[in-house]
């Protein structure tokens, strides 16, 4: 379903269902429950004030469900179509396989591209001014993008999915690993940063040139079967992070 602002902005929004709000609310409570954790993973390894934390952990979930239009991509493609012929009165359709032009909605998920960036960003400008830093994330990113778009697949009609659990758990030791060389730092930065950019490049826009293998009518950065990667990557990989040191 799409709706227009009075300023032209389109939203996205996922066909929902009873069961899904009634899973949504499932999780929001467990998300309630574990949520004095979650605070201190972001308060002590991010330096996420609690406020904020908080706010940011229910609104990435609940904006899963929202996509926002970018642009859109035209393919060239064989497809079977009929063609109707009208003899003495007796209507016909032949079938005829010729090129015909599909239109991809390219949109960019809220609650697994957009909060992910404004946190990583937030927290890019709380970090020591080193290059040290830098280099680090920026290794642990490659790494992660290429072993996430390794593990991606493209499934037709629905997107480009992920494993949900594995990305976490490579971002967490690949984050620990390169904290550890001289001089050392929080692996925690490095987990959340380059566990959300890399699951996004990764998955993603790593897969940007395959969007004519879908065959969808959109294909959402963030979003269907990448949210969950990118999503448990960001807090699981923190958590793990914290956990293992």
């Amino acid at each position: 379903m799409e709706r227009k602002s009075g300023m032209g902005v389109s939203v996205v929004y996922r066909p929902t269902t009873w069961s899904y709000i009634a899973t949504l609310l499932l999780i929001t409570i467990t998300l309630t429950i574990i949520s004095l954790s979650s605070i201190q993973v972001f308060t002590e390894g991010l330096m996420i004030p609690p406020q904020i934390a908080i706010i940011a952990f229910y609104i990435s979930l609940l904006g899963s469900a929202i996509n926002i239009p970018l642009t859109y991509i035209k393919t060239v493609e064989y497809g079977l179509y009929y063609q109707e012929i009208n003899i003495f009165g007796i209507r016909w359709f032949l079938p005829s396989i010729g090129l015909r032009e599909r239109k991809t909605l390219i949109a960019i998920n809220l609650g697994g591209a957009i909060i992910p960036l404004a946190i990583s960003t937030y927290i890019l400008t709380r970090l020591p001014q080193t290059v040290n830093v830098y280099m680090k994330i920026a290794i642990a990113t490659i790494i992660i993008s290429i072993t996430v778009n390794k593990l991606s697949r493209i499934i037709p009609g629905f997107g480009i999915a992920v494993p949900g659990f594995i990305p976490p758990l490579i971002t967490a030791l690949t984050s620990i690993a390169i904290s550890m060389i001289p001089p050392k730092c929080n692996p925690a930065f490095i987990a959340y940063i380059s566990g959300t950019l890399g699951t996004l490049i990764g998955a993603d826009l790593m897969n940007m040139n395959r969007i004519p293998e879908l065959g969808a009518s959109m294909v959402s950065i963030g979003g269907a079967g990448t949210f969950d990667g990118i999503y448990l990557t960001g807090i699981v990989a923190a958590a793990l992070t914290l956990t293992l040191i």
